[in-house]
């Protein structure tokens, strides 16, 4: 009877152990890199022995689960074998009732309590399970690799090389189960969302594609760059050479200002040129999160996105990044405005983003969207004009002046038009730019 009294003793030490081992697991889960720098700010002892093991989390935490397994195998195999010797009745019964044990054990010792434990003292706890923690990452370290290979090669699809044990996945839920507690908001619960995500993000899809973009010809005054930025709403405006392909550099409002009033007569005898800054370059491939830590590197607010084959395919600012993470800026001018407003003398105030075809239904005109090849207003103007309609950008169809008005947004695109009958109407589908 005696050894099966100390089997049981082993076994419960080793469930002891399992579980300050699953404790140092979850802490090492839930301590951060900054809290770390701030216990080590703070003096704490021991701390700066905890942010070494946080640059290669993977394998410490890898290290303690296996242990953590191990010790509770070992337990289950020796209170298996002491209830076989122990409970009275047929074998079935034995291996219920160790089996019934052993649940219960795994849930309250190995599950709730130490993680519970790991989570609300994770600073104390990871830095006392620090060398423990260091002696088991060596000692298993080449095992569990292999162990974790060797699951890699069985299981279908492309495998972990750290392990599955600490995943986005796992992130995620975690927000999920924060914000379902009412830990975090639900608009928190997607930001941190956001913030996944923005590594999956490409350049292609935040950039303004080179149809929308706004820019001035190298050859322009001081003068002329200076209404289309007032007129514009842009502050930084590329410059082109040849075409809109050759991107030389990018001007600055705040530069063009400056120059014209500290020398009144630059306005018309200075070029661009003369007061563009390098321009920086990136690929349409680039993930949004490289972006952004290039541009706050290199402090700047404006990129030039290229293609494949080295042609200018768009723009992309540091605010289209952050706007994947909060969402839509929008700014003190921004104002809701109605689709349609009717003026006098006929005239109508719409939405630049109403479908042309219900403005040709309204103003009595016939418009084949798809035959124009777009789908707005704003896209007609954009259209007949050649380039993105600005403020004051002026076509006629078909008896009617459409004039651009107000930009609306962060990206100052065109919030309205204004329609107004023109006479004669006799020059149906004549179109210029009174810009």
């Amino acid at each position: 009877m005696t050894q099966y009294v100390v089997a049981l003793l082993v076994a419960a030490l080793l469930i002891v152990l399992g579980a300050v081992v699953v404790a140092g697991e979850s802490a090492y889960g839930r301590i951060s890199k900054a809290r770390v720098d701030e216990l080590v700010r703070d003096g704490r002892r021991g701390a700066a022995r905890v942010r070494p093991l946080l640059d290669d989390r993977a394998r410490y935490v890898n290290a303690l689960l296996f242990t953590h397994m191990l010790l509770a195998a070992g337990a289950t195999v020796l209170v298996t074998w002491a209830f076989l010797q122990i409970v009275l009745g047929p074998l079935w019964w034995q291996l219920l009732a160790a089996a019934l044990v052993m649940v219960v054990l795994n849930f309250v010792a190995l599950g709730v309590a130490p993680r519970t434990l790991g989570v609300q003292h994770a600073d104390g706890i990871a830095i006392a399970m620090a060398g423990p923690a260091r002696f088991l990452a060596a000692l298993l370290n080449p095992l569990t690799r292999l162990l974790i290979l060797l699951g890699n090669a069985i299981t279908p699809g492309k495998g972990y090389r750290e392990g599955p044990f600490a995943t986005q996945a796992e992130l995620r839920e975690l927000v999920d189960l924060a914000e379902a507690s009412d830990v975090i908001e639900d608009d928190e619960r997607q930001m941190i969302h956001s913030v996944f995500e923005l590594g999956d993000t490409i350049v292609r899809e935040l950039m303004v594609p080179r149809t929308e973009m706004v820019f001035v010809e190298s050859t322009k005054t001081l003068r002329q760059a200076l209404s289309l930025a007032l007129r514009s709403g842009f502050s930084r405006i590329p410059v082109v050479g040849e075409n809109i392909d050759d991107v030389i550099g990018v001007v600055y409002l705040k530069d063009i200002a400056r120059r014209t009033f500290e020398h009144h007569e630059a306005e018309t005898s200075e070029k661009v040129v003369s007061l563009m800054r390098p321009v920086f370059m990136v690929p349409d491939s680039k993930s949004a999160d490289e972006l952004l830590r290039e541009m706050q590197a290199a402090r700047v607010h404006l990129a030039v996105v290229v293609d494949e084959y080295g042609g200018t395919a768009g723009i992309v600012t540091i605010e289209d990044v952050v706007e994947e993470i909060v969402g839509e800026i929008a700014d003190e001018y921004d104002t809701e405005v109605p689709e349609v407003e009717q003026l006098a003398h006929g005239s109508y105030r719409v939405h630049a983003r109403m479908h042309v075809e219900d403005f040709a239904d309204l103003v009595g005109i016939e418009i084949d969207g798809e035959e124009e090849g777009v789908d707005t207003v704003g896209g007609l103007l954009a259209r007949r004009l050649g380039r993105v309609p600005i403020p004051g950008a002026r076509i006629t169809v078909q008896g009617w002046d459409l004039t651009a008005e107000s930009a609306a947004g962060r990206r100052n695109r065109i919030g309205t038009v204004l329609a107004e009958p023109v006479s004669p109407p006799d020059d149906e589908d004549d179109h210029h730019d009174r810009d």
